[in-house]
Formats: structure tokens, C-alpha cells, sequence
């Protein structure tokens, strides 16, 4: 109850998170069917990076803040389109003020048949979001521990969907909580499409977590990681990683010109590293590695 992701928003992991959910809303509009996406950690949708809190840390800077302003190859630019478009909407007087949490993100790319269920516990968060979104029939706001949304707003009565699970993190065992929330939503719905995010931080129980999720009967899990900067000097966030189930077909190309990218833009020292591997699924035992 008490994170609050202004202090956060658009940094390095923000960049990452929101890319990737970027692609995978336009790989569900390759169909006419409507979608449903399920944001079980909202927030309050959309962030003032002029405001005294994001100020305060400045992350921004170091994200989108190096993205907007660097000289993207042609593939890059092609497939980080439709996140920074909506960015650059947000801002329509140029410069960079503010910045499309993942419901406003989600919702700027829409078509009229998608729709949004957003899940938001901070009472004040909440209100910031419902009030966004207030008149708009293609958004559902609702004040709600995002843990529990895994089993009650699934599945979407549109039986088409992504679920994006992104907690703060703040107390023990929430990759444990990550891991069984899925095995309980996958139970539920299986043809969804799954965005878990974690962070990747000195002594971070990583590999526990990933053997925990290869225990899951889950055909498919994708996971793209990417750290900005070593861990030795630091016990703060280095770098952050995302768990994909029923990926697209297209997303692990697309990742393996993405990350690279996106490592050069954002690294913070010598230090950075991407990968893109299978947890489970195709070429499982290949773990995909490119250090500096």
C-alpha cells in the first residue's frame, strides 16, 4: 500500500515493460475479434515526470528519457513504434512531461472493440485511474488486490486476452506469489497470452523462481531480461525481466532486435547484459545469452 510508481515511471524496466506490451497488443489486432486486457497492478495510468516525486529520482532520464532522444536503426524504430507514438501523443507541445502508464498505453492503442479491465488497491491510486477513465465504456476501473482479479476476472467473457501482472514487490515472497497466481489464472484461462514482470536485484531469488515456473504444466513461457548495470554496487534495481506465456511467434525475433538495442540506450556502466530464452516451450534447453 504504500509503493507509488510516480517515483518510478518511465525509467529503464517501465521501458522494457511497456515495449513488449506494446507488441503484444498489436499481435492480438491481427485478428478482428476483440481482446481483453487484464492490468492486475494499474496504478494511476498516467504520470507527470515534472512533478516534484519523479523529479526526485530522476529515473526517468535514464529510460525514456535516452529512448525519445536516440537515433534508432529502422527495425528498432519499426517495432518500438506504437509505444513511442503514444508517448509522443501525450505530449503534443514536444518535450517529454509526461509519461502513459500501462492501462493509458493499452487504451491509446485500442481499437473500439478492445477493452480494459484495470485493477488498482492504493485507494488514492485508484481514484487518480477512475476518474482517467470516467465515461469510457471500453474501461473497467476497480478497486481491487490485484491477486485476487487472477481468479475472478478470468476468463474475460471475450475469451481473448493479456494479462499483465506487475506488483510492486515490496514484501518477501512475492515471486512465489507471482508463480502461483499464474498456476491459478492459467487453471482458469489458458489460451491467454501472460506479461509477468520482476525485478532483477543482488541476491534476488531468480533462479528459484524460474524453476518454479518450469514446474508449472505450461506448454510455452518466454522470458526476456535486460540489466543496465552490475549489481556489485548496488542493492537497488540493476535490471528487470519479464515472463511471457503463449508468446506470439513473431516476439522472440523481435526481442533479439530489441534488446540489444535497448541495452546500448540504456546501459548505466560496462555492465549490461540481455537474454531471451525459453523457460519452457521451443529450444527450452538453449538459453539465449549476449553479454558486454
Amino acid at each position: 500500500m504504500n509503493y507509488r510508481h510516480i517515483y518510478h515511471a518511465g525509467n529503464f524496466a517501465d521501458v522494457l515493460k511497456h515495449a513488449v506490451l506494446a507488441r503484444l497488443i498489436r499481435y492480438m489486432q491481427n485478428k478482428d475479434k476483440a481482446f481483453r486486457l487484464l492490468d492486475t497492478h494499474a496504478g494511476i495510468g498516467v504520470y507527470d515526470l515534472s512533478s516534484q516525486e519523479a523529479q526526485k529520482t530522476g529515473e526517468w532520464l535514464d529510460g525514456i528519457g535516452r529512448v525519445i532522444a536516440a537515433d534508432l536503426k529502422p527495425d528498432v524504430a519499426a517495432l518500438l513504434e506504437p509505444y513511442l507514438t503514444a508517448v509522443q501523443e501525450l505530449n503534443p507541445d514536444g518535450g517529454l512531461q509526461f509519461y502513459p502508464g500501462s492501462p493509458k498505453l493499452a487504451r491509446m492503442l485500442f481499437r473500439p472493440q478492445d477493452r480494459l479491465s484495470a485493477m488498482e488497491l492504493h485507494p488514492e491510486d485508484h481514484n487518480r485511474l477512475h476518474r482517467l477513465f470516467e465515461g469510457d465504456h471500453h474501461v473497467r476501473v476497480t478497486e481491487l488486490d490485484g491477486w485476487l482479479a487472477l481468479g475472478a476476472h478470468l476468463p474475460p467473457k471475450e475469451k481473448r486476452g493479456i494479462v499483465l501482472v506487475d506488483p510492486p514487490f515490496e514484501e518477501e515472497g512475492e515471486y512465489d506469489r507471482l508463480a502461483d497466481g499464474l498456476a491459478r489464472a492459467y487453471r482458469r484461462f489458458p489460451g491467454g497470452t501472460y506479461c509477468l514482470w520482476y525485478p532483477l536485484k543482488k541476491d534476488a531469488p531468480v533462479k528459484a523462481f524460474h524453476e518454479s515456473l518450469q514446474a508449472l504444466d505450461i506448454p510455452k513461457m518466454l522470458c526476456a531480461e535486460l540489466v543496465v548495470r552490475s549489481d556489485r554496487d548496488t542493492t537497488g534495481l540493476n535490471g528487470s525481466g519479464l515472463v511471457i506465456v503463449n508468446p506470439p511467434f513473431t516476439l522472440k525475433d523481435e526481442l533479439h532486435v530489441l534488446l540489444p538495442a535497448l541495452k546500448e540506450i540504456l546501459a548505466q556502466d560496462r555492465f549490461p547484459s540481455h537474454r531471451a530464452f525459453w523457460l519452457r516451450g521451443e529450444h527450452k534447453s538453449a538459453v539465449d545469452t549476449e553479454n558486454d
